[in-house]
């Protein structure tokens, strides 16, 4: 991508209601539109990083035996009813709206209900199980702030997958698998050394915990209690010391900590499927119960909580493998137009993604620029290195820079 042909531009300031350090940053580099509050578009540049977050969840998704589907975003109303969901009373961040003939729909904010309705229609005998299903798609739910940026948004991207298992131990293994593949994503993501399993409360469906993905952070609007040896911790809300022994924690060597919960998963025992009527028939053809676990991601959220916490006072700093490019490519001079043009052909045949900075602008600009993209290399060509046959190489992680001939930026960028 060349800049000179970029619809967007970059800019000084922000919305001035909007207050999230992550949604400034990507508004101003022109990453994300805010539309209105807690809704945003995602632009070129943005919906790169989006989607390259997607894949990293879809890859351990997958990886894991998961089957990807898409949901639709209307609901009707009658299956919400049979699991007592549809009530405001009950779920008050719904959002709702009637067709032409009054027939009332909502606007999705969870899929337990239209995905077991959904395989109600294929599976029935235990030779069916285990298996998952999961989706990447927008959810709606009619926050009463959104004050948070991709944080807490009331129109965002979430990964949600189902398991359905024969018994309780073989959902057991189900859930240790998503489990892992949470922290392998939170590794590749850049965020595995702090991001804790969190016990939580396992709410209406189980007397067992539910689990909290929680990414230490100032940002963070939960209060966790970490063990720090173990790498587990415990949400303050059920910080009892009923609740200390059961997880073999002791009060005194935990370390109180924000965080922001970047992922949950729950045990759903048969609250759905026994509402909607889905059994399997066992070996002897008689009808049993279906255990079922979710797993949620907030994708949109995990790209605002990484270009929170690794900005600086510059800019954005993306790691690599949610970068929406790995060099950010700057020529100055007119000699150096002609090998920067040469370069990016190079690089881009190489298959390194380049985003080109090709304008007709001062090299501050350029500069202020590329930093505020946080794009994690950048290379300059300028008349004056060219005379010296290098190239520069700054790291945007750091800083760093190195003088480097043609062959060991090749290298270094391959």
């Amino acid at each position: 991508m060349r800049i000179s042909r970029l619809f967007t531009k970059t800019s000084k300031t922000a919305p001035a209601d909007e207050v999230a350090k992550n949604a400034q940053l990507l508004i101003r580099a022109g990453f994300i539109h805010k539309e209105m509050a807690g809704v945003y578009a995602y632009l070129p540049l943005g919906l790169k990083v989006l989607e390259n977050i997607k894949n990293i969840v879809r890859e351990e998704m997958n990886a894991i035996g998961g089957q990807e589907v898409m949901m639709t975003t209307l609901q009707p109303k009658e299956i919400w009813e049979k699991t007592d969901r549809w009530d405001d009373a009950k779920i008050d961040n719904w959002f709702k709206t009637k067709l032409v003939n009054g027939t009332e729909l909502g606007m999705s904010f969870t899929h337990e209900e239209p995905i077991v309705d959904m395989i109600g229609n294929y599976i029935s005998s235990y030779k069916d199980f285990p298996f998952s299903v999961y989706q990447i798609q927008n959810k709606f739910r009619n926050e009463l702030r959104s004050k948070s940026g991709l944080s807490r948004g009331r129109e965002f991207v979430m990964k949600d997958m189902y398991s359905f298992s024969l018994n309780q131990e073989q959902h057991q293994a189900e859930y240790e698998k998503v489990v892992e593949s949470y922290f392998r994503i939170y590794n590749r993501l850049g965020l595995g050394d702090m991001t804790y399993r969190t016990y939580a409360d396992g709410g209406v469906f189980t007397s067992k915990f539910s689990d909290e993905f929680q990414t230490v952070t100032d940002i963070g609007e939960d209060i966790i209690y970490i063990d720090e040896k173990k790498k587990i911790a415990i949400n303050e809300e059920i910080l009892t010391d009923e609740n200390l022994e059961k997880l073999g924690l002791i009060r005194d060597e935990l370390v109180r900590k924000k965080g922001v919960e970047v992922g949950n998963t729950f045990h759903l025992e048969g609250k759905y499927t026994d509402a909607l009527g889905v059994y399997y028939d066992d070996s002897n053809g008689i009808k049993q119960s279906i255990v079922m676990g979710c797993y949620g991601i907030g994708v949109s959220r995990l790209m605002g909580v990484i270009a929170e916490i690794f900005a600086d006072d510059k800019g954005l700093v993306w790691p690599d493998s949610v970068a929406p490019f790995k060099v950010y490519l700057i020529s100055i001079g007119d000699k150096a137009n002609v090998q920067a043009d040469a370069l990016y052909n190079e690089l881009m045949s190489m298959g390194i993604e380049v985003l080109y900075d090709d304008r007709d602008a001062r090299p501050g600009q350029k500069f202020a620029d590329s930093e505020l993209m946080g794009i994690p290399y950048r290379v300059t060509i300028s008349d004056r290195l060219i005379k010296s046959e290098n190239y520069e190489l700054v790291y945007r992680k750091n800083g760093q820079k190195e003088l480097l001939t043609r062959e060991q930026l090749l290298a270094k960028l391959s």
